[in-house]
C-alpha cells in the first residue's frame, strides 16, 4: 500500500513500527467523512483553477465509486494501509491513474485528519442528540401517565416527603434536557472547518477556504492554521458531555436497581431487559441497569485519557494526537448503546403503584405537613417541629403511621389537633397543595409537561 510520505526515506519501515504507527484498524470508520471532505476539496480546487473541471470530475467520480463499493462490500478496506486517507488515495490512483495524485494538492494529512474527525464527531453529536431526545420523549410519556402516582421522595436514602412518579421522573427530564443543551453548544462551537490549514502553516495555493467550509456545512473556516491541526478541545468537551450523560443514566439506573429489589418492589422490569441466575431460579436481575451503571466508568476513562494525552503537547500537530480516536469512538459507541437500551428498559417498565403508595404512607413522609398544620393553627414552626417529632416517636413505639393515630392520641400530645388533621396529612392533600412551580402538585405538573412538549418540538 502506498505511503503518503515515502520519498524522504531510504529504508523500509520496520513491520512492528508500521503496525504501531498505523491507524487503519480504527480510523476506517470515517471513510465516508474522508471521501466527503476530499470531494469538497477538489471542487474548491477546480473553482480556483488549481484543477481543471475535467480533472475534478474524474476525481469526484472515482471517489464516489470508492464510496459506493465500500458501502456495498465490493471493496474491502485494506488492513495493511497506514490509515483511511492513504487507502482512499491509493485506491483512487489505482482506478483513475495519475490524475488521482492531484487529490492531495493544497492540503496536508494533518488538516485532513482534523477535518475527518470534526465531520465524524459532528455526525455523532447528531445521533447522540436524537437518542437523548427519544429518552426525553419516553420520560415525558411516563410523566403524563403518572401525575397522581404517589411515591416517597427521599433524601439521604431516607423517606422524606410524598411526591409522584411524574415529579421524580421530571428531575431526570431536566438533567437530560441540559445534556441536549450541552451537545448543541459543543456542535455550535466546533463547527469551523480546518481544511486548508496544511501541515501547520497554510499553503501557497490560492485556496478559497470559506467556500470549502460552506460546501461541508461549517459556519466558517478556522482562523489559525496551527490551532486548526492541533485542536482537540471539541473532543474533550464531547467526552465531558458524554460523561455527564452517563452519570445521569447511572444515577437513574441505581434508583431502578433499588426499586426493582425485593425490599422496594416499586417496579417490575420487562423480561427482555432482565436476566436470570444460572443457579437461583427465582432471580430476575436488572442487568441492563447494572451494565449502564458499570459502563459509566468506561466513558469517564475516555475523558481522563484524552485530557492526559493533550496536557503536555506543544504546538502544532504531534503523533500523540492519534490517540484521540479509539477512546472517543469507544465512548461514543458506549454512550449511544446505553441511551438506546435504557430508553427501551424504562419504556417497558411497570410501576407497582399500590406498593409505592403504601411506602409513602408508611414512612412518615407527611410529617412536614403535620407540622404545617400546627403552624396554620398558630403554633410557631420550631414548636410544631418538636410536637411532630414526638408524634413520630409515639407512632414508632406503637408500630403505626400518622394516618392511623386516633384523634385522642393526637390531642394527648397537642390539643390543637382536630378532625381535619387527617385530610391535611393525606397523600393526596400533601401532593396536591404543593402548587408552586417545580413542586409535585398535579396541576403545576400538567403545566410543566406542556412546557416540556414545546421544548421537544423546537
Amino acid at each position: 500500500m502506498m505511503k503518503l510520505w515515502g520519498g524522504r526515506f531510504t529504508k523500509e519501515e520496520n513491520a512492528l513500527v508500521n503496525h504501531f504507527n498505523a491507524s487503519i484498524s480504527f480510523d476506517q470508520r470515517f471513510y465516508r467523512q474522508d471521501i466527503r471532505g476530499s470531494i469538497a476539496h477538489v471542487t474548491m480546487l477546480a473553482k480556483q483553477g488549481i484543477l481543471t473541471d475535467t480533472e475534478k470530475e474524474q476525481i469526484v467520480e472515482g471517489l464516489n465509486g470508492i464510496l459506493s463499493d465500500v458501502e456495498t462490500g465490493a471493496l474491502e478496506i485494506d488492513p495493511s494501509a497506514e490509515d483511511i486517507h492513504s487507502f482512499v488515495e491509493a485506491t483512487l490512483i489505482e482506478r483513475i491513474g495519475d490524475v488521482g495524485k492531484k487529490l492531495h494538492t493544497g492540503r496536508s494529512r494533518n488538516d485532513q485528519v482534523a477535518l475527518d474527525m470534526k465531520l465524524y464527531t459532528r455526525d455523532e453529536i447528531g445521533e447522540l442528540d436524537a437518542l437523548v431526545r427519544e429518552l426525553l420523549e419516553t420520560i415525558l410519556k411516563i410523566m403524563e401517565e403518572n401525575l397522581e402516582t404517589y411515591m416517597p421522595g427521599f433524601t439521604h436514602l431516607q423517606k422524606a416527603q410524598p411526591v409522584t412518579v411524574a415529579h421524580h421522573f421530571g428531575a431526570y427530564f431536566e438533567m437530560f434536557l441540559r445534556d441536549r443543551s450541552r451537545l448543541s453548544d459543543i456542535r455550535r462551537r466546533m463547527n469551523t472547518c480546518p481544511l486548508g490549514a496544511g501541515a501547520l502553516a497554510g499553503t501557497t495555493y490560492p485556496l478559497d477556504r470559506e467556500y470549502t467550509a460552506s460546501l461541508l456545512g461549517f459556519d466558517h473556516a478556522t482562523r489559525n492554521s496551527m490551532d486548526s491541526v492541533s485542536d482537540r478541545d471539541y473532543l474533550i468537551e464531547l467526552c465531558s458531555a458524554m460523561a455527564t450523560i452517563m452519570m445521569h443514566l447511572s444515577r437513574f439506573s441505581e434508583e431502578i436497581i433499588l426499586w426493582n429489589s425485593n425490599e422496594y418492589q416499586f417496579v417490575e422490569l420487562d423480561d427482555a431487559y432482565s436476566t436470570g441466575s444460572s443457579i437461583m431460579p427465582q432471580k430476575k436481575n436488572p442487568d441492563i441497569a447494572e451494565l449502564v451503571r458499570g459502563k459509566t466508568g468506561r466513558v469517564y476513562g475516555a475523558l481522563t485519557s484524552i485530557l492526559t494525552t493533550m496536557k503536555g503537547i506543544p504546538l502544532a500537530y504531534n503523533k500523540d494526537m492519534q490517540e484521540d480516536k479509539e477512546m472517543v469512538f469507544d465512548a461514543i459507541d458506549t454512550t449511544k448503546g446505553c441511551l438506546a437500551l435504557f430508553t427501551g428498559m424504562i419504556a417497558t417498565m411497570r410501576f407497582n403503584k399500590e406498593t409505592m403508595k403504601k411506602s409513602a404512607m408508611n414512612g412518615f413522609t407527611n410529617a412536614t405537613d403535620a407540622a404545617d398544620y400546627l403552624v396554620n393553627h398558630g403554633i410557631p414552626f420550631r414548636d410544631a417541629h418538636g410536637i411532630v417529632g414526638r408524634l413520630v416517636l409515639y407512632c414508632l413505639d406503637k408500630g403505626i403511621s400518622l394516618d392511623e393515630m386516633k384523634l385522642e392520641e393526637y390531642k394527648a400530645i397537642s390539643p390543637v389537633f382536630e378532625e381535619d388533621i387527617y385530610e391535611a396529612i393525606s397523600l393526596k392533600t400533601c401532593v396536591e397543595k404543593r402548587t408552586t412551580l417545580g413542586a409535585p402538585g398535579p396541576s403545576v405538573m400538567k403545566r410543566v409537561t406542556e412546557e416540556y412538549k414545546k421544548l421537544l418540538e423546537q
